[in-house]
């Protein structure tokens, strides 16, 4: 069914948001076939696209599984626009840009995804592996708060869908922007949950709470002894913190 922007919006179960950050393709399959699309999206970033290209994409989607190609896009305008167009074509569920390329990169990036059954257009803001003085090394002396509300700014003027941010981020970028826009938050670690090198961390419940749509979660899942009993205990969780809102 074909569907607006607007539409899909709409968040929907499952709200995890699996990272597939594997290098080893039999890993990766060993994990997918034991997954269902009813309880999870599927995240593939550059690592695995550059080892594996688009044909794991379409046979992902040939699954059922949304697919969210977390590339972060940022070069000049035309660049971006054909990268994203080449993304639709594949049929995922969700792609993304980096805020920081700029307003005629970001105006660019939605032209080019005008088509009503496109993917969703999300914009990087502030990357969850940053604190305050990685920003101030790159001349950023604003606060990551701050940042991320600047960039969260760009992107809802370019009629983007939602962010990327930590869940520290997500109710603000609620309140600058209105409720169906989306917020996507990496850097969700179940209770107990090694940090790893993410800084700006929050559990699922924490997350839900200050109001994030859809969870990444990768080490967390994909390194733990049984994988999906894992993702079953987060769903649980996350089902039964929102029955009780």
């Amino acid at each position: 069914m074909t569907m607006t922007h607007k539409m899909q919006r709409i968040v929907t179960q499952p709200r995890v948001i699996v990272a597939l950050d594997f290098s080893n393709e039999t890993a990766l399959w060993s994990l997918v076939e034991k997954l269902n699309p009813a309880d999870c999206r599927l995240k593939i970033g550059k690592e695995l696209f550059t080892s594996q290209g688009p044909d794991l994409v379409r046979r992902l989607t040939q699954r059922g599984f949304d697919v969210f190609l977390d590339l972060k896009f940022h070069d000049i305008p035309n660049t971006v626009a054909k990268a994203v167009s080449a993304a639709a074509d594949l049929g995922v569920w969700m792609v993304n840009v980096h805020a920081s390329g700029g307003a005629k990169m970001l105006d660019a990036a939605r032209a080019a995804l005008s088509a009503a059954d496109g993917p969703l257009l999300i914009a990087v803001t502030v990357l969850t592996s940053l604190q305050q003085s990685d920003l101030t090394t790159v001349g950023v002396n604003d606060s990551v708060e701050q940042q991320v509300q600047r960039l969260t700014r760009l992107a809802a003027n370019a009629g983007f869908d939602g962010v990327v941010c930590s869940a520290h981020e997500a109710a603000s970028v609620k309140q600058l922007t209105n409720t169906d826009f989306l917020t996507i938050t990496p850097g969700v670690r179940p209770q107990g949950a090694a940090v790893q090198d993410q800084q700006r961390i929050m559990t699922p419940r924490e997350a839900l709470r200050n109001q994030a749509d859809y969870l990444v979660i990768g080490r967390p899942i994909t390194q733990a002894d049984n994988p999906v009993s894992e993702l079953l205990t987060i769903n649980s969780d996350i089902n039964e913190y929102l029955a009780q809102r």
